[in-house]
């Protein structure tokens, strides 16, 4: 047996988890028709262009969280807590990353996605895909804490991320993961926002439409929400609006116009 020391880059992993400590999480799920969103992804491949499904459900959350301030929102402190509601949507997603040899996850905010269009998210999330963690400035901070002792890196982080005026910018304002590229069917996490939505692969399942069983693309989606910051009906109302905005997808493809 070894005791091999803790890989100094996961150490802003440990900080984050140290932080999000006072969450009252709930979680819900439901399963989405992904036919619409999936023709769409066919349709814009065979013009060239990618589409990831965390993208979709980005764009469509935002819509959603737009029309529901309540949730859109973040909350500080104990008896006398007080809370944010953010005037924009800005969303949180994670990043599957390697720095010096070293698997970790990282994660980035995207602002103004509840006015962005799908290409333009789908141009942001490329971004941080396909770029190096270890070079790319957006993660000069976390390379930082990476090399600072771990109680001054528990103590800057917290000194960055505790103050309401400027959560949706370290956090964003609700946060999406996802490990649909793996056999994965429901994956609840908490990502440091009042909302936090996971997602599992996509599958062809049994589905009854018009009292007949046919095979249609279906997705778990799962959603965790503060129960500090709202309760179950809110969130059961923004989760029942996203699957909608997700199966309900008409935004048509046309090559060089943003969708």
């Amino acid at each position: 047996m070894s005791f091999p020391a803790i890989a100094r880059e996961r150490r802003h992993t440990l900080y984050f988890l140290r932080e999000i400590r006072r969450f009252s999480p709930v979680f819900l799920d439901t399963e989405i028709d992904m036919t619409e969103v999936t023709r769409h992804r066919t349709e814009a491949k065979a013009a060239g262009e990618r589409y990831s499904v965390v993208t979709y459900v980005v764009h469509a959350a935002a819509r959603v969280l737009a029309r529901h301030p309540e949730a859109n929102a973040a909350i500080r402190g104990g008896l006398f807590a007080k809370v944010a509601r953010f005037g924009g949507v800005d969303a949180k997603v994670t990043l599957d990353k390697h720095i010096n040899g070293q698997r970790i996850v990282l994660s980035t905010v995207l602002d103004g996605v509840h006015e962005a269009s799908l290409a333009d998210i789908q141009s942001r999330v490329d971004h941080f895909r396909d770029g190096d963690p270890g070079t790319m400035p957006e993660f000069a901070g976390a390379r930082k804490l990476h090399q600072l002792p771990p109680w001054l890196g528990r103590a800057l982080f917290a000194m960055a991320v505790r103050p309401l005026a400027v959560r949706s910018a370290r956090f964003g304002t609700f946060a999406v993961t996802s490990l649909g590229h793996r056999p994965v069917d429901g994956f609840h996490s908490v990502g440091g926002t009042t909302v936090t939505l996971g997602l599992g692969r996509i599958a062809d399942r049994p589905v009854v439409r018009d009292g007949e069983v046919t095979i249609a693309p279906l997705m778990r989606l799962n959603l965790a929400f503060d129960h500090r910051v709202i309760d179950g009906a809110e969130a059961a109302d923004v989760l029942a609006e996203v699957k909608e905005e997700l199966e309900k997808f008409t935004v048509p493809h046309r090559p060089g116009v943003p969708s």
